[in-house]
Order: structure tokens, then C-alpha cells, then sequence
């Protein structure tokens, strides 16, 4: 880690980042460290195109990549298989019905990882941008169980998800598709999907130029979404 990256004061939640264009290349979009994760710091990151993301034990890393992969929910691509999960309503699809519980799910490590970035404080953190109206979940029901889910920030007309699980086959990807499809009536533009992975691409998600990311930014995130938004689905 390159000791010219800015260090922010956690005294100071209203201190400005610097331009997401300083970000690093290597490791790539690597543009702060430290502050806090106070409401006012992460609503402030989010709007600029800025998301935390460290790992256990170390301090708060503020990321924004280049490119950015990102999905609109117009184009979004469901596979037949999931088409047909969909169709016969395996799940049960709720919103906000219980955030503690899938981002805590979420936090869980997973087989293939030594650790989780979702740590106490995160935790905490996301708990509290949900008691303020910006953090939601979505959740996916077997019977009373729930099995899949996802949750993230909304800015205005701009959702930016951060993470998902799955207890059960398909369960997080009816939960993400339903969402989606949802935006589209709740007149959302753009979904942030971070870092580039292939499982997003397959749902038609895709990389834009940072530069055009910060452009729909300042376009979607002081739009109302449809007053419907976040209601039960």
C-alpha cells in the first residue's frame, strides 16, 4: 500500500475524498484509507462513486475502479432455468422484512474465503443507514426460512448493492432478479455493481468508464424514485 494515499480523520465524517481520479491503479481503484463509517461518511462515499471494502484486521480501504461494472435494469438477463424458478414462485420475496438477518447471513464466511470484509463494525454500520431509510434487503423465503438475499445503499434513482448469500439453490438469484425487475417500475436507472465478476455479467451487467459512472451518478442519485419503491414486492 503506497504511503501518499490520503488518511482520513474518523473525528471528521464530513471530510472531503479526494478526487475519485487519484484512485490507484495497482491495487486498482484504491483512493483512501481510514475515516469512519459513520451514515454521513458512507452516504458521502456512495454519492462520489466511493465504497469500503477491507479485509479482517486491517483498516477502512475507500475504493472506486476503474472501470466500474454496473447493470441497467433494462437490460437485465435471466437465464432459463432461472425463468423458470421464477415462474413457479419457489420463493418468497420480501423487502426490508428482516436486514439484520441476511446482512449477518452475508457476513458468514463463505467455503472458499479465509475471512469476511462484513466485520462488527460494518455490521453496525449498514445497520444504521437501514434505521435511516438508505440500507435495504432483500429477502428470499422457504416458508418461513429464509434461504437467499441481498442487501445495499439507495441513492435516489441509483441502487448500489453490496452483498448476497444463498441457503438454497437459485434463492439469492430469484431474490436479485425480482428486485431488478421491480426497479424498473420503481423507475431506478442504474444498479452499482463494484468489482467485475462473471456471475453479475451473467445477469447483463457491464463495465462503463469511471468517468461515466461519476456522469450518472450526478444524473440519477437526486431523482425520486417511484413512491412505490421499497414496498413489499
Amino acid at each position: 500500500m503506497k504511503m501518499n494515499l490520503k488518511i482520513l480523520d474518523p473525528a471528521d465524517p464530513e471530510e472531503l475524498f479526494p478526487p475519485v481520479n487519484q484512485a490507484l491503479t495497482m491495487p486498482g481503484g484504491l483512493l483512501a484509507v481510514g475515516g469512519c463509517l459513520s451514515t454521513t461518511r458512507l452516504i458521502n462515499a456512495y454519492r462520489q462513486g466511493i465504497f469500503p471494502w477491507s479485509g479482517k484486521d486491517e483498516p477502512i480501504l475507500w475504493w472506486s475502479p476503474d472501470p466500474r461494472l454496473v447493470l441497467f435494469p433494462s437490460k437485465l438477463i435471466v437465464s432459463h432455468s432461472l425463468a423458470k424458478t421464477l415462474r413457479q414462485k419457489r420463493y418468497r420475496i420480501t423487502v426490508d422484512q428482516n436486514f439484520a438477518e441476511v446482512i449477518n447471513a452475508c457476513a458468514e464466511t463463505r467455503k472458499d474465503e479465509a475471512g469476511t470484509w462484513i466485520t462488527e463494525g460494518v455490521l453496525q454500520s449498514y445497520q444504521e443507514l437501514h434505521q435511516s431509510g438508505f440500507a435495504h434487503s432483500v429477502e428470499a423465503w422457504e416458508g418461513e426460512r429464509l434461504v437467499g438475499g441481498l442487501y445495499g445503499v439507495a441513492l435516489g434513482r441509483v441502487f448500489f448493492g453490496e452483498s448476497m448469500f444463498f441457503k438454497a439453490k437459485d434463492a439469492s438469484k430469484t431474490a436479485f432478479a425480482t428486485m431488478v425487475n421491480a426497479m424498473k417500475e420503481w423507475q431506478f436507472h442504474l444498479i452499482d455493481c463494484q468489482i467485475s465478476t462473471q456471475h453479475l455479467k451473467n445477469f447483463g451487467a457491464e463495465e462503463i468508464p469511471r468517468s461515466d459512472f461519476i456522469n450518472l451518478l450526478d444524473l440519477y442519485c437526486e431523482q425520486e424514485p417511484a413512491e412505490t419503491a421499497w414496498r413489499l414486492l
